[in-house]
């Protein structure tokens, strides 16, 4: 199912804790195009399924990358994009971002799209993967 745009920016508004739509939709921007970058075939076109209209059109005309950035990279390159942010900032707008395209996603689709990302994107999607103690 689709989210509406005002449904999807209302998730990572209220996660974000955002003052204002534009804050999460220039979040959602950056972070969709980034992430456009490192998914491919079926599960990119799967995701922008289930994306509201612009929001899908940014993740399949993604920011070009040479590689998958790691997490970590990931997170700096957002803030490298957004004006005035800092890693921790655009720490905060990955996460808001993510864990709503997670929801949207459902577990299945986020199955594949893990599968397609470097290790440690389970946590910038809100998912934490626990291990059982040794």
């Amino acid at each position: 199912m689709t989210l509406r745009r005002e449904a999807f920016l209302g998730h990572v508004t209220e996660r974000g804790e955002y003052d204002t739509l534009e804050e999460a939709e220039r979040a959602a921007r950056v972070v969709l195009a980034l992430l456009g970058a490192h998914l491919v075939g079926d599960v990119r076109a799967r995701l922008a399924a289930r994306l509201p209209e612009a929001f899908a059109l940014i993740l399949l005309n993604p920011l070009q990358s040479a590689e998958p950035l790691p997490p970590e990279r990931f997170v700096r390159a957002t803030a490298a994009w957004i004006e005035g942010a800092t890693e921790q900032t655009a720490a905060w707008d990955v996460s808001a971002v993510l864990s709503t395209v997670a929801d949207a996603a459902g577990e299945d689709l986020m199955d594949q799209i893990l599968l397609q990302l470097p290790a440690g994107y389970d946590l910038l999607f809100g998912r934490a993967e626990l291990t059982p103690a040794a």
